[in-house]
Parts: structure tokens; sequence; C-alpha cells
């Protein structure tokens, strides 16, 4: 009788193998041409934007600079500027400081341990264990949105996942296969499952590989609380005032606009002001002489 990770391992990597969607981070052409400097890339552009949204500006990005000496070479401006209407702008900004951090510390070559990932700008603990199983094929667990789902589901019977914690990386390596291959496998069918099967409002139980073996199948799927945090509305948001003074700025680059033709007409002059404040406290703009610019 198999356990319940070596269920979980021969449902999903089979089905995996037949059915994952071609990304191009997935495709063998793209990690010889790029290697892990694509990888870091493509999991910057991923973090809370659809995938849909990425491909077109990673194609540009690396198409641009395809190192991260190539990128460190660049000024914020340019990079701030390429990052387009990708949104969470700020990425754009710490992905240029890692770039030079591998550039300075790791002679231009993204790092394979953990550790020295994760002392980079803006790498956390999803992405510098999805660069080194990803770009390196180590053995780590990797644990994003919808591999939690997955998780509570086909493990612990729930319907939505806890809170994120420690625990998840505790869990995850606790059904991971034990070969590198297999575990990196494991690792990406398992965000796959989530993001196009088991899904948070509509999961397609019939279709999925693990329907047999599902915990929360088996309890009857029982309903349970959804502790995610809920996005505020972008219509009238601080966001939408940020994106908007943002895009005149890369319109007019390299000159700088005055700031009364920033938004003038915009309905809540305080919120435009908040929106210049946090752009400049935030690097991805700079004040002159009564005028705004993007980073020099």
């Amino acid at each position: 009788m198999n356990s319940p990770a070596a269920d979980l391992a021969d449902g999903l990597v089979p089905w995996y193998r037949e059915r994952a969607r071609d990304l191009p981070w997935r495709r063998p052409a793209f990690h010889t041409q790029f290697g892990a400097w694509g990888v870091l890339v493509s999991e910057f552009m991923l973090q809370q934007t659809p995938v849909a949204r990425v491909i077109p500006h990673l194609e540009a990005w690396l198409t641009r600079w395809p190192t991260a000496s190539a990128l460190a070479s660049a000024t914020p401006a340019e990079v701030v500027q390429q990052w387009a209407n990708l949104g969470y702008p700020r990425r754009a900004l710490w992905l240029h400081r890692a770039a030079i951090e591998i550039t300075q510390r790791h002679g231009g070559t993204v790092p394979r341990d953990v550790e020295a990932l994760l002392a980079l700008t803006g790498i956390g603990d999803y992405t510098a264990r999805a660069v080194a199983v990803f770009a390196y094929g180590d053995r780590h667990p990797v644990v994003d949105t919808n591999t939690r789902r997955v998780l509570a589901r086909a493990v612990e019977g729930r319907a939505h996942p806890a809170p994120p914690s420690r625990r998840d990386l505790v869990l995850m390596e606790s059904v991971l296969p034990a070969p590198e291959r297999e575990a990196a496998l494991f690792n990406a069918a398992a965000m796959e499952l989530g993001a196009t099967v088991c899904t948070a409002r509509t999961p397609a139980c019939e279709d999925c590989p693990l329907l047999r073996t599902c915990a929360w199948v088996a309890a009857g799927r029982p309903p349970t609380a959804d502790t995610r945090r809920r996005q505020a509305r972008y219509e009238g948001s601080d966001r939408q005032a940020r994106g908007a003074i943002l895009r005149m700025l890369r319109d007019a680059a390299p000159a700088s606009v005055s700031f009364e033709l920033l938004l003038p007409e915009w309905p809540d002059p305080g919120q435009r002001d908040r929106a210049i404040d946090s752009l400049i406290a935030d690097g991805l703009a700079e004040a002159g002489d009564g005028t705004l610019a993007l980073p020099a």
C-alpha cells in the first residue's frame, strides 16, 4: 500500500508531464539561453501577476537584458520604463538591485545556494527555493498560494489553507519525492494543479488526478474558512493614482513633469498628493524644482 506522499507523487507527476501548460520558462531552450537568470526574472514578474500578462513583458525584458550583469548596468529610470504596466513596480527596482548584487557578489551568476539567494534584494522563501529547484534542479520544498491550497485539500481535508507559516514548508517537505528530478516535477505539478484545476472558487474535482486520494473529497468537501486577504478595490484607490502618475512619467521620460500637470483633474487632490509622496518614498520617482521624473 502506498504512503500518502507516494499517492500524491504517483498522481501529480504523470499528470503534469501530460497536461502542463507550455510556458516560456518551462522550455529547455529558455534555460539554455537565459539559465537561472531567466528563471529569477520570471519569478519576480509572476508575483501577484497573471501568467498571460507576464509572458510578453518577460520576453521583452530578457531580450534587452539577457544577463544579470546587463541589467546591473541599466539606470533605474530605464528599468521602471521597461516594467511598463506590469504592476507593483517596486519589483522592477528590487530586481535591478538584485542584479547589481549578483554582479558584485557572484560574478554575474545567479547563486544556487538558498541562503545566498535569500540575501538578495526582493527575494523571499518562495523565490529563493523556486530558483534553486527550477533553475538548478536541487531538492527543496517550493510553496506558493496554489501549492498551499492543493496541500490543504489533498492532505489536510480543508477547503482552504490556514494562514501562511513556516509549517507550509514542513508539510511540503513531508510529501516531496526523494529523487531531485521527481521532486522538481512534483513542486511544479502542485503549483500547476492549483492554478488550473484545484482553484480557489471553482475546483474541477472531476478532472483532478488526485480525486481518489484527496482527503477533502473523501470528507465530503466540507467548507472551511477562507483566510485569504482580500485585495482592496483598484478603482479609486491610491494604487490607481500611483499608476496613473507613473504612466505620465514614463510617457514623458526622460523629461520631467510639472507638479501642476500631474493629474490636475483627479477627484481627490489629497490622494493624488499621497500617490506622489509614496512614489518618491519608494524610489520610483524623483522630485526636482517643482517637477517629478523617473529616478535617474
